[in-house]
């Protein structure tokens, strides 16, 4: 007869053991969670306060020059198009999942993850162990009467020793920082949310951005009141 220590005992023999690099400190912040819905093809969130807001990349997408993305799509085809969408959205799916358990402290932070976003993710280990402090909030639902939107950022810490907004994407190809200034917009906008909601002060973001194949990410630190002015021009 198997007891169940002896279940878990033998569970825990057959894991494997990952290499947690680094235990987090965790001073959290409690933000308010809320239902998000798709509505037309677009994600808008019920927030607290009665409101019904569309999500910053909605709001975002309006406002973009789809050019590029439709000659693209012209080029491949709309199916091959979208096999790549939907590609892309689990790979970036795995590779949030993975970041979010590893600084939640959690010991079987890759379990049940595809080798390859284990892979993936491997890239970015060294910079949060190096680079992150103090976390004050992992996926905190974040929303704005004032700008008239709401979402989640990944994480709100300490980076480089200076409260931020760090956000993790993933790509094919290493990006040029002309072609991802959508990217510093969303974690303006979070910051902003973020220091209307709680008493934090936000004055950085950093965008971290695994890149297929490559043994390092793209790491891309900015002062959020560069782009301040333009966030409130889009959603103010």
């Amino acid at each position: 007869m198997l007891l169940k220590t002896d279940f878990k005992s033998r569970l825990s023999a057959t894991r494997p053991v990952y290499n947690r690099g680094k235990v987090f400190e965790h001073f959290f912040t409690e933000f308010e969670d809320f239902e998000a819905r798709i509505i037309d093809g677009k994600r808008y969130y019920f927030a607290p306060d009665g409101g019904q807001y569309p999500s910053v990349t909605t709001v975002l997408g309006q406002h973009k020059d789809k050019t590029h993305l439709q000659n693209w799509i012209n080029n491949i085809g709309q199916e091959r198009a979208e096999q790549i969408k939907v590609q892309a959205g689990n790979r970036g799916t795995a590779i949030h999942s993975i970041c979010e358990d590893y600084l939640l402290n959690k010991e079987y932070y890759p379990e049940g993850v595809m080798p390859a976003n284990v892979m993936t993710f491997s890239s970015i280990k060294p910079v949060l162990d190096k680079r992150i402090g103090l976390i004050y909030a992992i996926e905190a639902p974040l929303y704005s009467k004032r700008l008239n939107t709401a979402g989640r950022t990944d994480c709100i810490a300490e980076f480089d020793g200076v409260v931020s907004i760090v956000d993790f994407k993933t790509s094919l190809k290493p990006k040029k920082e002309e072609w991802i200034e959508d990217y510093f917009l969303q974690a303006t906008c979070y910051s902003i949310m973020a220091e209307d909601l709680r008493n934090l002060e936000i004055p950085q973001i950093a965008i971290i951005i695994a890149v297929d194949g490559q043994p390092e990410p793209q790491v891309f630190v900015k002062d959020k009141y560069l782009y301040v002015e333009k966030v409130l021009k889009i959603f103010g």
